[in-house]
């Protein structure tokens, strides 16, 4: 038998021993000498409990795609959509690749990093067949209002379109600039080119790089062929492909080591739009591919290794009870108010999906994301609580 104390239970006795001999000390300090010693002492024992209860998080990796749904994330091929010509034009294609008549192997085969790697070694939040329920908040259940929610942690009701205006509330990307520790360590690459708005990337000074913008500078060899790429082989579907998108983020990650990075993906949006189911999970098993991808460099690079958290989400649902409204979204689809997330990291214990009945929302996320990093984000509104059952 272990008879040997804890970690939290040494630290427990070791505070308890130190406001013991402050207690003592006191006892014999003239009233002015004693006040100064009180301030010092417990500043002192503040920084002790700050270092004791420190996150291994350094570095955040907020990864979004566009519209998907939880229905396929938890339950593979929809095997209606999947049978309707309208919807399917390849179906044997897609049967190959992604179907099962058990929906646990069909989502594996969409997202094999999600449910091999995510799911085993973090958590899975939104399978309402479970009772595991993630919203968005804000009423109008489409993108510009879903990634305000998700970056500021706060429903604004005054954004209610999808409009290039610059967004007046601060995200938690830009707190995050504002901290000393992570000046000129915050960035975002976005395949939507409405994320410079979002972001406000004027106010921020944060550089974000999104739609058909081109990379400017000491550019990589790899960077230039994106760069000739992107000009010449326009997105047929979004503002660029989500492949450029990509694999631009990483050079410049391998470039600038940045401490917090937005990573937005666009193209399951845009082929849901366009009717197409076969094109749209072909895109989100792309976005899983490089979301793997960078997982494995982080772990792979000594900057990022086990100090590195990925939450990966999305910005509002698509309707499921009427079929026919799984390509679109807003207030007129009853159902796409429902999302869901992932977690992986140092600190995230290793819950995996998550059935437990419970009910969490998008505005929760900024807030969560700053708490890994060991801050309190604060941004004047009223914003979602850390969820807490994602760190130790």
């Amino acid at each position: 038998m272990n008879i040997l104390p804890n970690a939290s239970t040494m630290i427990r006795l070791m505070v308890s021993d130190y406001v013991f001999q402050i207690r003592k000390v006191l006892m014999f300090f003239p009233r002015i000498l004693k006040n100064a010693f009180v301030l010092t002492a417990f500043v002192t024992l503040a920084f002790l409990q700050q270092g004791f209860s420190q996150h291994k998080t350094e570095n955040i990796f907020l990864i979004t795609t566009d519209g998907f749904r939880w229905e396929e994330v938890f339950g593979g091929v929809d095997s209606v959509l999947l049978n309707n010509k309208e919807y399917t034009k390849n179906k044997d294609r897609i049967k190959q690749t992604f179907w099962s008549d058990t929906a646990s192997v069909s989502r594996k085969k969409i997202m094999p990093f999600v449910w091999n790697t995510m799911a085993k070694q973090g958590q899975l939040y939104g399978n309402r067949w479970a009772g595991n329920k993630v919203n968005v908040k804000n009423p109008y259940w489409f993108s510009y209002p879903g990634y305000n929610e998700i970056l500021t942690g706060y429903a604004d009701d005054k954004v209610n379109s999808n409009d290039k205006i610059l967004n007046d509330n601060i995200t938690v990307l830009e707190f995050l600039n504002n901290q000393p520790k992570y000046k000129g360590k915050v960035a975002a690459y976005t395949t939507w080119d409405v994320f410079p708005y979002i972001i406000n990337e004027k106010r921020s000074g944060i550089p974000v790089n999104s739609g058909k913008e081109l990379v400017e500078g000491n550019l990589t060899e790899k960077e230039k062929m994106l760069n000739e790429i992107q000009s010449n082989y326009p997105s047929l579907a979004s503002d660029r492909h989500d492949f450029i998108t990509y694999y631009l983020a990483k050079e410049y990650i391998k470039k600038n080591n940045p401490n917090v990075f937005f990573l937005s993906f666009d193209e399951t949006d845009e082929f849901a739009h366009e009717a197409k189911y076969d094109e749209y999970l072909f895109a989100a098993n792309t976005v899983d591919k490089f979301v793997g991808d960078l997982w494995n460099y982080c772990q792979s690079n000594p900057k990022y290794k086990d100090k590195t958290t990925i939450i990966l989400t999305t910005d509002h649902g698509r309707g499921n009870k009427v079929k026919s409204q799984w390509t679109s979204h807003g207030q007129k689809v009853p159902d796409c108010y429902e999302i869901w997330f992932g977690v992986i990291g140092p600190d995230t214990p290793a819950l995996g999906e998550v059935k437990t009945e419970g009910q969490l929302f998008q505005n929760q996320i900024a807030k969560t994301l700053a708490k890994f990093l060991g801050y309190d984000f604060q941004n004047g509104k009223e914003i979602g609580e850390v969820v807490k059952q994602t760190m130790k």
